[in-house]
């Protein structure tokens, strides 16, 4: 994982609670979270492999927020897939959905519409206090966002995936 990564994501939870969703088979996926050295970086990890739900079903979003104390309007959801990450989010009522778009894809009439569009991940924390004021706006409060928030990504490479 890049340092630049670890580095964000280490300041993130300076002030914010950071978890990670990731689906697939259990074994595969904690496998790559080992192998990432991933377990310190985030305060809650949840593998659609060890749960009856995954990836846009809502249950599984809830119980990230369950296991942070957060509720999900005050959360958001970054990942680079619109049909799990985005319409997940969507789906469980997230206060905001980011989408890092893989090799520079665009998004389709039909597709789930995130509430954010960047680059890499690396932008986020720059832009923590537009994405307050749109959880703000989506829901008259922002009242706990960064300071009780949860970020769910795929995975920290450098554009946020982990291409499963």
């Amino acid at each position: 994982m890049p340092q630049e990564i670890k580095r964000l994501l280490k300041s993130l939870r300076e002030k914010c609670l950071v978890g990670l969703i990731t689906n697939g088979p259990s074994a595969g996926q904690w496998e790559k979270v080992d192998r990432l050295n991933l377990k310190p970086l985030f305060d809650v990890i949840l593998v659609s492999g060890d749960l009856p739900w995954e990836k846009p079903q809502k249950r599984i979003f809830q119980e990230a927020c369950d296991m942070l104390g957060v509720v999900p309007s005050q959360t958001i959801m970054i990942g680079d897939k619109l049909e799990t990450d985005i319409q997940g989010g969507i789906n469980a009522r997230v206060g905001a959905t980011i989408w890092i778009p893989p090799n520079n894809r665009t998004l389709n009439v039909g597709d789930p519409t995130p509430d954010m569009i960047i680059k890499n991940v690396t932008e986020l924390k720059a832009l923590i206090p537009h994405i307050k004021n749109l959880i703000k706006e989506k829901n008259g409060s922002n009242r706990g966002v960064c300071e009780r928030m949860s970020l769910d990504a795929e995975d920290c490479n450098s554009n946020g995936s982990d291409g499963s």
